[in-house]
């Protein structure tokens, strides 16, 4: 709840983007590896459809929403009402709770720390009355939450409130300020483990759009088809919890609600994690759009194996501090200092 003796306005968009634009969020120690197209697949895949109305001339680059944490519920559903809110059941129930702390409106509301909140088709963990989330790019998996209002603020405030305030911020109440301020301590509530997955999550939100409904599907199953066939170990559910497989490369294939940008279907994110260690985009995720079946393959060879962007397909991104990995790759283009931007040639 805001104090009463505090009048709250949500910034206006030019006040917002003017303070957003931390120089801190678009520097970076490394240039940003990249290739200007996706190659053209070396194995049958399936077609792209014909008949949906993708938007093939508007420019990708940079349409990402910025946000900082993007939040994964395990559903166990392929597809979900228009508003993931008004799901029945415990996905609406976490959902609406969660966005009654941090949401508009919300007690915790924090316009500078936006957190994005989408339904996934991963399984369900735990029992009725609990949900299960993967963070990124936190890299969590913070399993059986518990429905209900005391879990809601503590799960906000354990992992999705700002870690540290935006200088917008400085004229509040000391006491408003803490109201925001994320405390980690609070994580010991919930059982959590780190994520070592590289995770594809695709759009596949039909309830929403037809566009995504149709791409989700014929993408998800290509990208298992794919990462098998580079010797990436995509378990089935009952393979997840196989000592066997432990040591292995892993990754997982969901399809999720909406993100923005259906006319760009098919949307596909990725999430490397950091015991890719190897990888120059090792805890960063990565933003595609008019992703097609005939692309699935140089995505895996290019940006999940190979570390580079897929410049042509490129929406934007997000390093694991927060940092926009768009705006990033804009400075380097603009050839500033020692980052000057040269495209890394495929061996």
């Amino acid at each position: 709840m805001l104090f009463a003796h505090t009048r709250w306005r949500m910034p206006s968009t030019r006040f917002l983007r003017r303070f957003s634009a931390s120089p801190s969020l678009y520097q970076f120690s490394k240039p940003i590896q990249w290739t200007p197209a996706c190659p053209s697949p070396a194995c049958e895949c399936a077609p792209t459809p014909s008949d949906l109305d993708i938007d093939r001339k508007s420019p990708l680059f940079n349409t990402m929403a910025a946000y900082a944490e993007q939040v994964v519920i395990c559903t166990g559903k392929s597809d979900w009402t228009s508003r993931i809110e008004d799901e029945e059941g415990d996905t609406g129930d976490f959902v609406r709770g969660v966005k009654g702390v941090i949401g508009k409106g919300g007690g915790a509301f924090d316009p500078f720390n936006n957190v994005m909140i989408t339904a996934s088709s991963f399984p369900t963990k735990g029992r009725a009355g609990h949900t299960s989330v993967h963070l990124f790019p936190s890299f969590k998996t913070v399993s059986s939450i518990p429905n209900s209002t005391t879990s809601y603020s503590a799960f906000a405030t354990a992992y999705l409130k700002a870690r540290q305030l935006h200088p917008a911020h400085n004229t509040l109440p000391e006491a408003q300020k803490k109201q925001l301020l994320r405390d980690e301590s609070a994580r010991t509530q919930f059982l959590e483990i780190e994520d070592d997955f590289i995770s594809v999550l695709v759009c596949g939100h039909g309830g929403r759009d037809k566009r995504c409904g149709v791409m989700g599907p014929l993408l998800q199953s290509e990208f298992i088809r794919q990462l098998r066939r580079k010797g990436i170990f995509v378990p089935d559910e009952e393979d997840t919890k196989s000592s066997e497989n432990k040591d292995k490369v892993k990754a997982r294939v969901g399809l999720i609600s909406h993100i923005g940008g259906h006319k760009y279907a098919g949307n596909v994110i990725l999430y490397i994690p950091h015991s890719r260690s190897g990888s120059a985009l090792s805890g960063m995720g990565i933003w595609y759009g008019r992703v097609g079946p005939e692309n699935v393959e140089g995505i895996v060879e290019e940006t999940i194996i190979g570390g580079r962007v897929i410049r042509e397909l490129f929406r934007g991104g997000i390093t694991s501090e927060g940092g926009n990995l768009g705006r990033m790759l804009e400075e380097q283009e603009k050839g500033d200092g020692a980052l000057k931007l040269k495209p890394k040639m495929r061996g």
